[in-house]
């Protein structure tokens, strides 16, 4: 027990007890100003390095999460679906799965739900760690256009809140130019 990880490396960052709301948006913590990340690589479906550098200029919504935990599974079709309705011009979503065999199970996991159209990443060996705190899951991390750490909840979201993309869009610059 005696590793500190990254947990309480922001503010406010750790686990949250369990609110009850009329939106889970209420969950998410936006922070006071934005705070800088460290690029990490993880990898895409054919086992490519990736890392959030790709995404600067758009507002990025990282979800971590894994095929064992049940609130992580609930979340994810709302996430395809909110996925389905933001401009990909402004927004991206990098959903990551941290299984350990994720390369193996993530996607027969996927089908199995009826979400092969979800693309995942993957994060097996979790070096994300070094950026986020991972000891509790799921948790969404939200990254301005410069790629830094706007706000973030370690818990489940439901993303069909028809405030999300609203509550989205506070971080982008480009919704005020183009209100689509």
């Amino acid at each position: 027990m005696g590793i500190i990880s990254a947990a309480n490396a922001y503010p406010g960052m750790q686990a949250a007890a369990e609110q009850t709301s009329e939106s889970t948006l209420e969950r998410i913590n936006v922070l006071p100003q934005p705070f800088p990340v460290a690029l990490v690589d993880f990898t895409d479906l054919v086992g490519e390095s990736v890392n959030f550098e790709q995404y600067k200029g758009k507002v990025v919504v990282v979800n971590l999460w894994a095929t064992w935990c049940p609130p992580c599974v609930r979340e994810l079709p709302a996430l395809h679906r909110l996925n389905q309705t933001l401009n990909a011009e402004q927004f991206a979503l990098v959903p990551i799965s941290i299984d350990a065999e994720a390369a193996k199970i993530v996607q027969p996991f996927l089908a199995d739900l009826g979400l092969s159209a979800f693309n995942s990443y993957f994060d097996p060996h979790q070096q994300l760690r070094d950026v986020f705190p991972l000891d509790t899951i799921p948790a969404t991390f939200i990254l301005n256009e410069q790629g830094e750490l706007v706000a973030y909840v370690r818990s489940y979201v439901d993303w069909d809140d028809e405030n999300a993309i609203t509550f989205l869009s506070q971080f982008s610059t480009k919704h005020k130019k183009h209100n689509k």
